[in-house]
């Protein structure tokens, strides 16, 4: 009976702990972003910093969009491959002839955006943000490959690199008195210093022949590529449309801030969605079904166990707000309450659509994912003209849940996994347990930064004396934290 357990194990470990260390690297987003934000907030005004939101929203849309066509795709093909460089080569290929079209069209694009938006200055730093795409597209090609082969540790020190030069460029370029332009060749330089280090880890050639038959990758790709068109069109569609239809910078300077706040959670999804799809295609092609649908159960598990800590979120988010943003930015506290949910929905559905993929079934994928931008765009036309920016808040955080029900009845069908009942009650009470703490426990300035860490070990305590987490599960974590992962 050994026998067989040791490699689910050792596979589980492998999946845990790559996870462990892309998050922990992607976790340095947070104090990044944050940092950042508030000192571009403090230093550009609501308006300034409202104007630079947009601009990099804007860009950020069209970066994710282009480089989430091939990600799943990418990951699975290379780790399917006994010779990653034909596919390899190819990736890069093709990251790299999009990435410089998209870049010119938006080049050339700039100034009929600035007029839909009505913000003709915005023109410009359009024009400057497109050199980036190039930079951040070939980038991710890289990380993709590092997933792909289960260089885990190399995407960390990436993502690293990425996040501590961004905040140290932006702030260096800003003080020099860039302002803006400074925020926005800050964002360029971190996206070539990133670049540069994934080059050092993995080489893949721009002029080697490209032997991997480019059929079987676009068959595989097609649903998959406009699934992750579709999310990234919903990603950021709420402050695009608050704006064009007639909010103001300030408006837009609030909504931002309240979605760099939301970050976490997608920061999970960035972090384990590859890895989770690289484990489960390794078992599924071994014929290790048992396996991949306990992996995908507890993986669903683990998203609905961090219920409790948006609420806390939620319910903490005007102290949140003022800490990191100040008194000018106390109307973004009510957008937050809402967004952190909506993030955390799409989580789960990240989660749900890499299990699909991993099973075989891309065009669920899309069936699922593929409406979300025009149900979402309904219902901002419908609300944001009464509501203004929570009314945005509100669609895109019903959207997002819609879309994460449809998903886990989807891996339900289809893998026979879904969550736990137990764990998806229990994350519900002490969801709003926290909330209702969270609201009525105020906390002045850096006194959050007690209340935030208590809170989060009382939620952690309490899922402990609930009985969520098995004898099992407790000395599994404990070896990965004395990293005997690494042992035998």
């Amino acid at each position: 009976m050994a026998h067989p357990v040791a490699p689910a194990w050792a596979s589980t470990r492998h999946t845990l702990v790559g996870s462990v260390r892309v998050f922990l690297a992607e976790s340095l987003l947070i104090p990044s972003a944050l940092l950042t934000a508030a000192y571009l907030a403090r230093r550009l005004g609501p308006e300034g910093y409202g104007l630079f939101t947009v601009a990099a929203a804007l860009v950020a849309w069209v970066e994710w969009s282009l480089t989430a066509l091939f990600s799943r795709a990418s990951v699975k093909f290379v780790a399917d491959a006994a010779d990653w460089r034909p596919i390899g080569a190819a990736i890069l290929r093709i990251h790299l002839a999009a990435s410089l079209a998209v870049a010119l069209l938006l080049w050339l694009l700039a100034s009929p955006l600035a007029a839909f938006l009505g913000e003709p200055v915005i023109a410009g730093y359009l024009r400057v943000f497109a050199l980036d795409i190039p930079l951040f597209s070939l980038a991710q090609a890289h990380r993709n490959i590092l997933i792909g082969v289960g260089r885990y540790t190399e995407r960390a020190l990436a993502a690293a690199a990425r996040w501590v030069s961004r905040l140290i460029l932006v702030v260096v370029l800003v003080e020099l008195g860039l302002s803006v332009e400074g925020a926005i060749w800050g964002s360029i330089g971190a996206s070539l210093v990133e670049l540069g280090v994934v080059r050092v880890f993995v080489r893949p050639a721009f002029s080697a022949p490209a032997t991997f038959q480019m059929r079987k990758l676009w068959g595989y790709a097609v649903p998959l590529l406009l699934s992750a068109l579709a999310l990234r069109f919903f990603d950021k569609l709420d402050l695009i449309t608050l704006t064009a239809l007639g909010g103001t910078a300030e408006q837009a300077g609030h909504y931002g801030a309240a979605q760099n706040l939301s970050i976490l959670p997608g920061l999970v999804a960035l972090s384990f969605s590859p890895v989770l799809l690289s484990a489960l295609s390794r078992a599924l092609r071994e014929g290790d079904r048992r396996f991949a649908r306990g992996l995908s159960r507890h993986a669903m598990r683990g998203v609905v166990l961090l219920v409790p800590f948006a609420g806390l979120v939620a319910g903490s988010a005007s102290e949140i707000v003022r800490l990191v943003f100040g008194p000018a930015f106390d109307a973004a506290a009510p957008l937050l309450s809402w967004l952190i949910f909506a993030a955390l929905a799409l989580v789960l559905v990240s989660v749900g659509t890499a299990i699909l993929t991993a099973a075989g079934r891309p065009g669920l994928t899309l069936a699922l994912t593929g409406p979300i931008p025009l149900l979402a765009l309904s219902g901002y036309v419908l609300l944001i003209p009464q509501l203004g920016p929570p009314g945005a808040a509100l669609v895109t955080t019903l959207c997002a849940t819609a879309v994460a029900l449809a998903t886990v009845l989807a891996v339900l069908l289809v893998c026979q996994a879904s969550p736990p009942i137990g764990s998806v009650f229990r994350s519900t009470v002490l969801g709003v347990a926290a909330y209702a703490v969270g609201t009525m426990w105020v906390t002045p300035g850096f006194l959050l930064l007690v209340k935030l860490p208590l809170m989060s070990l009382a939620i952690l305590l309490a899922f402990g004396l609930s009985g969520e987490f098995s004898a099992v599960e407790l000395r599994a974590l404990r070896a990965v934290v004395r990293r005997q992962a690494f042992t035998g």
